[in-house]
């Protein structure tokens, strides 16, 4: 469902959609994609990498999430998250998880995120996340066996863990 909402986006630099979900995977809580807010030009205000003007997808899902902060979320982004969303999804309350297909330029939201106890999970674990995530086959998900380094992948991954080396 990111997926889909990413192709609704009209930034010209990268496309990136954004579902909050209930942690059982049957509601959908909220949806974004990244774009000019509304009433604007329905384009980037800017050619230049981060200064294109667009809401992030992750800020409009929180925008349009139906929830208390109190209600267990899982959020899912066609992209690792930068660290001002991270902070949003923070401060939205409730988020457990954040799953992720492709990493983003800059990781820093990942030590964010384990800082507060939220776990994310990206492509580390080779095709077995991103099938999923691009099959909509989340509900089936199988969590992996973190080590101390970002080399590993999970138990289920054609690749198998791999220690720290």
């Amino acid at each position: 469902m990111a997926t889909l909402m990413a192709q609704r986006s009209t930034c010209r630099r990268l496309q990136v959609g954004a579902v909050i979900t209930s942690t059982d995977y049957r509601y959908v809580y909220g949806i974004g994609f990244n774009g000019n807010a509304a009433g604007l030009p329905n384009d980037c205000d800017s050619d230049e990498v981060g200064k294109c003007g667009c809401i992030h997808a992750e800020a409009n899902a929180v925008i349009n999430c139906t929830v208390a902060r109190t209600v267990p979320k899982y959020v899912f982004c066609t992209d690792l998250p930068c660290v001002g969303c991270a902070k949003v999804l923070i401060n939205l309350g409730g988020v457990e998880r954040v799953y992720y297909a492709r990493d983003y330029r800059i990781k820093d939201s990942l030590a964010l995120f384990e800082r507060v106890g939220i776990k994310a999970w990206g492509p580390e674990c080779g095709a077995c996340a991103s099938e999923r995530f691009t099959s909509g086959s989340w509900g089936m998900l199988h969590t992996c066996e973190r080590v101390e380094t970002p080399v590993s992948v999970c138990t289920l991954c054609p690749r198998r863990r791999r220690s720290a080396a």
